[in-house]
């Protein structure tokens, strides 16, 4: 199995003939602001078969992006959908709309679900979203190998259950941006960060046993983002100091074989 770091917290990962994308988008621009889309971002290098989502925030379900990496009919498994009214899932209906627009085959699943998608087996598991929203990480096997990937969960109280059922794992991909957001229907705001710091992400790299840790949802230019987002300075960095031997950065569009 190989992995490829596709931009933000996009993957492509290929095993015995097959690829699936997770999270992968195109625009950042819901974001960013003045993003320009494709900028800094990679796509998949080659027509994919299944898509998985995370969580349904905008720079993690591109609807549009997926409808052009995805063979005709291809499954999209994601979460399910926000709680409440139209205020509480202001962060989620516009890629609830995206998705139908787009007449993609999207399931919902639920968490410690498990499905065989060609090569590749894939487990929902358990993720705290730091907005409320509904949100899963995956754990995605093939080649006798396992990946996991976090989207951007808050450290929680899961990572030893997935490390006991599933760990340890040859590489995990892990939000480290540590971004506190201050948004105007989440009042007061917390104090704490949304997805995860460097050093809690390397905290739980080193729970799940990985052999790769490689930090992700973060970009190496700082562009700017919208108000009520504040990230920490240097995530890469501050994930090497935190994870030492286990860290692997990746550059955008550069793969990661985990049969070497």
């Amino acid at each position: 199995m190989r992995v490829r770091r596709l931009g933000w917290a996009g993957l492509e990962i290929e095993a015995g003939g097959g690829r699936l994308v997770i999270d992968h988008v195109r625009d950042l621009s819901p974001l960013f602001t003045g993003w320009e889309p494709g900028k800094g971002l990679a796509a998949p290098s080659g027509k994919a078969t299944a898509a998985l989502l995370t969580h349904l925030h905008r720079d993690h379900a591109d609807a549009s992006a997926l409808a052009d990496a995805l063979t005709p009919g291809a499954p999209v498994l994601r979460p399910a959908p926000g709680h409440g009214d139209d205020v509480d899932n202001v962060t989620t209906l516009p890629a609830e709309r995206e998705l139908a627009l787009h007449r993609l085959s999207a399931e919902v699943v639920d968490a410690w679900s498990t499905r065989d998608l060609g090569p590749f087996r894939v487990t929902a598991v358990p993720a705290v979203d730091g907005l409320g929203d509904p949100q899963l990480n995956w754990v995605v096997q093939a080649d006798g190998q396992r990946v996991f990937h976090g989207g951007d969960t808050m450290f929680h109280g899961y990572w030893w259950l997935i490390a006991r059922r599933f760990g340890p794992f040859d590489a995990v991909f892990l939000p480290a941006n540590g971004a506190v957001v201050d948004a105007p229907h989440l009042q007061p705001p917390s104090p704490l960060p949304a997805a995860m710091d460097p050093g809690q992400a390397a905290a739980a790299a080193e729970i799940l046993g990985a052999r790769y840790a490689v930090p992700m949802h973060y970009e190496d230019e700082q562009p700017d983002k919208i108000a009520g987002y504040v990230e920490v300075g240097d995530p890469e960095g501050e994930f090497r100091a935190h994870a030492g031997r286990r860290a692997h950065a990746l550059a955008v569009g550069e793969w990661l074989d985990l049969g070497t």
